[in-house]
């Protein structure tokens, strides 16, 4: 195993640690904090489970934040994990319960301006828009439920020692669920940018079931992040338990499950299929905040109540810490990188490269672009996103949608269809006609993503897009996230040439 792999993985190690230490509080935090649950009894069962959801259900849960940024180099990576860790550690130290993925977002951003990359505007507001919304529904979540909860205790006449025990129970089932749930959507965010250089191989248990490495990647990971459970969580824990606002029992149980119906909204994939399948407008599947959440039902019970109990000092103490996590992240992560490559001569990014050729024009005044405008570009090869997006603009003034798609279009993705890699495709993952195809393309080169799409859709449906609409959109996001494993999969290194 090469010690660079290992050096550079111990920053996703330490990310995972900083998740544990923070976001444990928001699955067991108002369980420890109304005394319902010992704090070693919930690190343990936060621990256990949160492994075992990191390595069952945890494939890659980076969700939406790659339409954020590319991290192509593993220096790069590793800076990036190092800077969002350094900052949630920095929030928990302060006992401020702040989300992983406001971190990472945060790094991601400060990675794209020092490696010259585009932030996708549109990406970025709408996961600022869920950061809006994930608080508030969690305090709707958390005042109904609490409503419902306590009428539903009123008319059942349960005895207090009986209420006492069911209470205790579904604590430790919501906190199970919960730490189960945070581990498969979270492990993508610590250890999602190492998959690529994954230093583990895979074996098999007889013939009962086999590991991947990803899950060997992902079990590390989980670990880290029980041990940051362990050592550093009980802070946190008491801030959200009883910091914010003093608790009952109920109370605490009802914050844990609203917390769950918000984080199931935003990342369940059925939701969203039943949604467009009936037409309905879908909910975005974005990582968000569990801490957001959290603290959002801890507020509607609150104001359910009058608003008397709320610590509003807290409160904004918590809400600074979520604008400034992000801002801190990528300051960090834009200083961090500066140092590792003028000091440590590191390659923190590769360049991306466009062109605008003969093959490209034509494919995009096929796609509706109006390409006489961009004659000054013909030909020329230029690195760097912005570099390349700004000099389109003083070439033509297109519709946003359209210069995103000359952007795209132009992208240089050279790909190789090689024989050997076969070994490595996830047949559970693409169809047989999938696989089909691209046995047959075996040997062929392609210079861009859309080539590379011409080819495979020419050859099989199960390769071709549907009709863009409501009903096709779940159908349209798989076929467009299968795309990218095989983009990844065949890409080649270039050789660098001259260009702007």
């Amino acid at each position: 195993m090469d010690i660079s792999i290992l050096i550079f993985l111990s920053s996703g190690l330490f990310l995972g640690w900083s998740l544990g230490a923070n976001d444990a509080a928001n699955v067991f935090g108002t369980a420890v904090g109304s005394r319902m649950i010992r704090f070693t009894t919930a690190a343990a069962i936060c621990s256990v489970f949160l492994i075992l959801g990191a390595v069952i259900s945890g494939a890659g849960a980076a969700h939406g934040l790659g339409k954020l940024g590319t991290l192509n180099a593993l220096p790069g990576a590793f800076m990036a994990a190092f800077s969002a860790a350094v900052t949630v550690y920095w929030m928990t130290k302060a006992s401020l319960p702040v989300s992983t993925t406001q971190a990472v977002v945060g790094a991601i951003i400060g990675w794209n301006w020092f490696s010259g990359s585009i932030t996708d505007l549109s990406a970025l507001t709408t996961i600022l828009a869920t950061w809006v919304a994930c608080p508030i529904l969690g305090a709707i979540f958390g005042a109904l439920l609490y409503k419902l909860t306590v009428k539903g205790i009123t008319w059942s006449k349960l005895h207090l020692l009986r209420l006492d025990v069911y209470t205790r129970i579904g604590l430790i089932v919501a906190g199970a669920f919960g730490s189960y749930s945070l581990g498969a959507n979270n492990i993508g965010n610590v250890m999602g940018v190492f998959v690529g250089s994954s230093p583990f191989t895979e074996f098999s248990v007889g013939n009962l079931f086999t590991v991947t490495s990803v899950q060997q990647l992902f079990f590390v990971g989980a670990v880290a992040i029980g041990v940051g459970v362990f050592t550093y969580s009980k802070k946190v824990m008491m801030m959200v338990g009883e910091g914010l606002m003093p608790l009952t029992p109920v109370a605490a149980w009802v914050v844990v499950i609203a917390q769950s119906i918000v984080l199931f909204l935003f990342s369940s994939i059925a939701l969203e299929h039943f949604l467009a399948s009936n037409g309905l407008p879908t909910i975005p599947l974005i990582p968000v905040s569990s801490s957001q959440a959290v603290v959002g039902a801890v507020i509607g019970i609150g104001l359910l109540k009058g608003g008397k109990g709320i610590r509003w000092g807290s409160l904004a103490s918590i809400a600074s810490g979520w604008v400034t996590t992000p801002i801190i992240a990528a300051f960090i992560c834009f200083v961090s990188l500066f140092i590792l490559q003028n000091v440590f001569n590191q390659t923190v990014y590769h360049e991306v490269r466009y062109v605008l050729n003969a093959p490209v024009m034509e494919h995009l005044e096929k796609e509706g672009i109006p390409v006489e405008s961009l004659k000054g570009l013909d030909g020329e090869e230029v690195v760097g996103g912005v570099r390349f997006r700004d000099l389109l603009r003083s070439q033509a003034q297109l519709p946003v949608k359209q210069e995103d798609k000359v952007l795209a279009e132009a992208e240089l993705h050279p790909m190789r269809i090689d024989g050997d890699l076969f070994r490595d495709i996830d047949l559970d993952y693409l169809t047989a006609d999938q696989t089909d195809a691209l046995e047959q393309l075996v040997g062929q080169r392609f210079q861009h993503r859309w080539e590379f799409y011409d080819a495979l859709s020419s050859l099989t449906p199960d390769w071709k897009r549907k009709e863009d609409n409501k009903l096709n959109k779940p159908y349209n996001k798989h076929l467009a996230e299968q795309l990218d494993y095989v983009y990844g999969l065949f890409q080649v290194p270039e050789e660098p040439r001259t260009g702007r």
